[in-house]
């Protein structure tokens, strides 16, 4: 009998550990997580225009794909690059989120060049073009499963610069459920968002009362107001967590005077009002100055990508094509 409850007081002692080894994990994973969240707001921003254009009926079926083929990348391709460079080569991760963060500030700078300078674009184009539904749901599927392994990649590396485990296990454990996470949280939003102006169309016409039907009806009409508001925070977030990902990588690499001038900016703003203020202007005022940096670095980028990077890798993609 002793023996049973020696071997039970044990079984105790494990889950304990396990159970705080759980609790570790999600803390490190929320603390990790929430450093991506200005990635996370524009992934959320961007994976709706995948679907405009397709049937109602198709618009779940396609964010599952795109969900799908996200995981894929975060946990099977992702994750293990990640492990690697952190036990390794971690050295390589500075380097790689600014590369990120620039691409974040390309990103951002690019849409707002657009809404100033209005030109057309060779995507649209080339899905008019497309006239089977069926092949230009497996385009649009490519397409966005592309763009979110950039996004991905880059929620992953900020994560990981984040995490403070103790060993490679938790480490592996906190980023996955960081991947997992934060694509259920994106694409649930997604989802959520497609189908609200269905929800409000439904309540428009089957509602039981005068206030559900004009509920429903309001709801239609906010959609499209929604959808600019989703897109200009995605694009403020865009180069704000680009622009503070490049500052922060110059400091750690030795050029920290850019960001040693806007912290003590932020400061002055910031005690420059009541003192219950304090916290909240002074990481305003931190966010905007390094948002205004991520878009002067976009602007610098967008000439670079559009006649450099993006026709070189274009004529490489053809030359294998060739052979």
């Amino acid at each position: 009998m002793s023996g049973l409850l020696a071997l039970l007081d044990d079984v105790a002692g494990i889950a304990k550990v396990a159970a705080a080894s759980v609790d570790d994990v999600v803390a490190a994973a929320g603390k990790a997580g929430a450093k991506t969240a200005g990635v996370i707001i524009d992934d959320a921003a961007v994976t709706p225009k995948y679907v405009q254009g397709f049937a109602p009926a198709r618009e779940l079926p396609i964010i599952w794909r795109i969900a799908r083929g996200s995981i894929f990348n975060k946990i099977i391709l992702l994750l293990p690059v990640a492990l690697l460079l952190a036990n390794f080569a971690p050295w390589m991760i500075t380097p790689l989120l600014m590369l990120g963060g620039s691409y974040l500030c390309f990103e951002g700078a690019e849409k707002i060049f657009h809404v100033l300078f209005p030109h057309g674009s060779h995507v649209i184009k080339e899905d008019m073009a497309i006239r089977d539904p069926g092949h230009l749901e497996e385009q649009k599927v490519k397409g966005a499963i592309k763009t979110d392994f950039i996004l991905s990649a880059e929620i992953m590396t900020i994560a990981l610069a984040a995490v403070e485990a103790p060993n490679l296990w938790m480490q592996a454990a906190t980023l996955a459920v960081v991947g997992i996470g934060v694509t259920v949280a994106v694409y649930g939003s997604v989802a959520l968002i497609v189908k609200m102006d269905d929800i409000g169309l439904y309540l428009a016409q089957k509602a039981f009362t005068p206030i559900g039907r004009g509920f429903g009806r309001g709801l239609v009409k906010a959609m499209p107001v929604v959808m600019k508001v989703l897109s200009v925070v995605g694009t403020a977030a865009m180069l704000w967590v680009g622009g503070s990902i490049i500052i922060h990588g110059m400091e750690v690499l030795g050029f920290g005077w850019l960001g040693h001038h806007i912290h003590d900016w932020a400061y002055a703003v910031g005690h420059s009002v009541s003192e219950q203020w304090v916290g909240a202007v002074e990481w305003i005022s931190k966010a905007a100055m390094d948002g205004v940096f991520g878009l002067a670095w976009g602007m610098v980028l967008i000439p670079l990508a559009t006649k450099v990077i993006s026709p070189t890798l274009k004529a490489i993609k053809g030359n294998s094509e060739a052979h």
